[in-house]
């Protein structure tokens, strides 16, 4: 029999909560109550790093090991206080949310979206036209923020992946570039720089030269590749989640794996101390011990004065 619905206010709203007895997560018996509970708490951390971003969300109505389903479109049903932004490409006309305060939070999680996922780009520096943002190439959106996401093959560990995320963040250094790491969530580390706006195809190309250069600088630890036959015991450096069409699991965002691993910032000294297949997993409990004891420590990345990237002729 399906749980009894409670009726709860978050700020302002009021919302309808239904199943929350559900387990969304088999393996360590984790409630919707629970998931609801975690985006609850990290809130306050969460919402500056969703702010202007167009949401795509992962849903799992039935729990970790059903299928799931991407969302970008409002749900059907929405209240009409959820933030919409209108975003016209090659799709047509999608009419994403924008997560603006703690209780579209909530909303989202009574909806099982598990995994909140955002662009490089901000609404505020794209190019509007009848309140649509624009994606075509002549009215590119500018992203504010340069990411290098590490995904490891066959027969790497996130130790393996540790060992390239250094190699990484002193090239980018090298440039200019300040670069914060989190978890994936999953089995890899993303960093992310904060840069001056930039047309989002210019960081695919900058993030795709630092691809190749570092391939061809240590061939036995990364690929640049996307084919899957040539990524074993080695790193792919995945350049194309820089583009405008694509979007990045949000720092702190749950992922729907068979834990409740949660996509973590992380600082360098633990990615340089990491010395086993298992370092680095964050479940929700350990990452709100953690704000409260560390902050924010994906916060740089918000910094909305990051310096330019590097001229396509300088090398890089």
């Amino acid at each position: 029999m399906p749980g009894e619905s409670i009726v709860t206010t978050v700020g302002e709203r009021t919302l309808t909560l239904t199943n929350l007895d559900k387990v969304l997560f088999p393996a360590s018996h984790v409630t919707k109550a629970e998931v609801v509970s975690y985006y609850l708490g990290i809130a306050e951390t969460i919402l500056p790093h969703l702010a202007g971003r167009c949401i795509t969300r992962v849903r799992f109505p039935n729990g970790v090991g059903s299928p799931p389903f991407f969302e970008k479109n409002m749900p059907p049903g929405a209240p009409d206080w959820l933030s919409v932004q209108p975003v016209l490409g090659t799709e047509g006309l999608i009419e994403y949310l924008v997560v603006t305060e703690p209780a579209t939070l909530v909303y989202l999680a009574n909806l099982a979206a598990l995994e909140l996922h955002a662009p490089q780009w901000t609404v505020a520096h794209t190019t509007i036209r009848d309140g649509a943002v624009l994606l075509a190439a002549e009215h590119e959106p500018r992203a504010t923020t340069c990411v290098v996401d590490l995904d490891p093959g066959p027969g790497m560990t996130i130790v393996d992946v540790c060992k390239g995320a250094l190699l990484i963040a002193a090239r980018l250094a090298a440039d200019g570039l300040i670069a914060s790491v989190k978890t994936s969530g999953s089995k890899g580390l993303q960093l992310s720089a904060p840069i001056a706006p930039t047309p989002s195809e210019d960081v695919v190309r900058y993030v795709a030269r630092l691809g190749a250069e570092l391939t061809r600088a240590y061939p036995d630890l990364f690929v640049a590749t996307m084919a899957k036959s040539a990524r074993t015991e080695r790193i792919y450096i995945d350049y194309l989640q820089n583009k405008a069409a694509r979007n990045t699991v949000c720092a702190y965002s749950l992922r729907g794996k068979e834990r409740p691993w949660v996509a973590t910032p992380i600082t360098w000294d633990e990615v340089a101390a990491a010395d086993s297949p298992d370092a680095l997993r964050f479940g929700p409990e350990d990452v709100l011990t953690r704000v409260a004891d560390k902050g924010d420590l994906f916060a740089e990345v918000l910094a909305d004065d990051g310096p330019a990237l590097p001229a396509a002729d300088s090398g890089a």
